[in-house]
């Protein structure tokens, strides 16, 4: 088996506001909340927020980089949920748990069930998910 329940697996990562712009702009997002730092300070954040397309995709992507040391992976599915504002210049840790690996011969691989978080500078959850994933052997 190329992972089991209970796996945790985590980083971190210094957002800057320069990042937060670049990828809410090369995303589509132009809500000034995400670059217009005058902007962002009249507004009930007082600064920059990251979008929340950044934030899952950061996420998303330690799941891919984690597993992908294992085996080959692909994404099945995630849910998030926002819990608060992740600011443009915080440093933020991305955490996931293993909660279930089930083999599936349909799928050639397992299936692996997750929960994750963010956890913001102040160590309160600013964005809850979950998600499956595929893994397989590499060949």
């Amino acid at each position: 088996m190329l992972t089991r329940a209970h796996e945790r697996f985590s980083s971190e990562i210094a957002l800057t506001p320069t990042m937060v712009r670049d990828y809410a702009l090369a995303v589509g997002d132009t809500n000034p909340v995400h670059h217009d730092p005058d902007f962002a300070a009249t507004t009930r954040y007082g600064r920059l927020i990251a979008s929340g397309a950044h934030t899952a995709a950061l996420l998303f992507a330690l799941t891919a980089s984690h597993f992908s040391s294992k085996g080959s992976v692909v994404g099945l599915g995630f849910e998030i949920r926002y819990r608060r504002p992740i600011y443009a210049d915080e440093t933020i840790r991305l955490e996931w748990l293993v909660r279930k690996v089930t083999h599936n011969m349909k799928l050639g691989g397992h299936v692996v069930e997750l929960r994750g978080r963010i956890l913001c500078a102040d160590g309160k959850t600013g964005m809850a998910a979950s998600g499956r994933v595929l893994v397989t052997e590499q060949l």
